[in-house]
């Protein structure tokens, strides 16, 4: 199976795009989701990033993400432990759940594919882009977050030409949907060809 790694920087618009691809039919695996799922109660991720981080990250037994997230981007250690538990996780899941899927490509949402050094992990990389100042208005008005906060975000991943020069595809979100599905249905055409070359 053909498996492309979407990524871009925050607000960027990749959901939008996976979801596009999902109305194709094509299958699609979100790390951001799976991160959340394996922090659970029960799940593997739980325990050890209480053990990480304290009870002091809990809300009536359940890891509040945003108390969490406010810590990990206010304090650089603290993210690279973070991502030190979730992300092998995170990679184990979805090479399983690609194992188990039926289709001629699949893709990975994966925001911070370039920052966990992966690139291995997928066959192409198709990047989602948009200008910085799209990403902070659309993600103010998404998580209402200060300039600061989203600030901060940017900084931790990686910057827009990183990403630019490690894409074997670009679709520049930043105008109408109407657009974005063109995109799509050019990328899909062109991702089931090579589907039929991989090996």
């Amino acid at each position: 199976m053909l498996k492309i790694g979407l990524t871009g920087g925050v607000g960027c618009g990749k959901s939008v795009v996976a979801e596009l691809f999902a109305e194709k039919g094509v299958p699609i695996f979100d790390a951001d989701l799976i991160a959340r799922e394996l922090m659970e109660p029960d799940e593997s991720g739980f325990a050890a990033v209480v053990a990480a981080f304290g009870e002091g990250v809990l809300d009536n037994g359940r890891i509040n993400r945003s108390k969490l997230r406010e810590r990990v981007f206010a304090h650089v250690e603290d993210r690279k432990a973070l991502e030190a538990i979730i992300h092998p996780l995170v990679y184990q899941t979805l090479a399983h759940k690609a194992a188990n899927a039926n289709a001629p490509y699949c893709i990975f949402d994966i925001p911070l594919l370039l920052e966990t050094g992966r690139l291995d992990f997928v066959d192409r990389i198709l990047v989602v882009d948009c200008h910085v100042e799209q990403q902070y208005e659309r993600v103010k008005r998404r998580d209402s977050l200060d300039d600061e906060t989203i600030g901060r975000i940017i900084q931790a991943q990686a910057k827009r030409e990183e990403r630019l020069a490690f894409a074997h595809d670009v679709i520049e979100n930043t105008g109408a949907i109407e657009s974005l599905r063109e995109k799509v249905e050019s990328l899909h055409s062109s991702y089931t060809r090579l589907s039929q070359q991989t090996p």
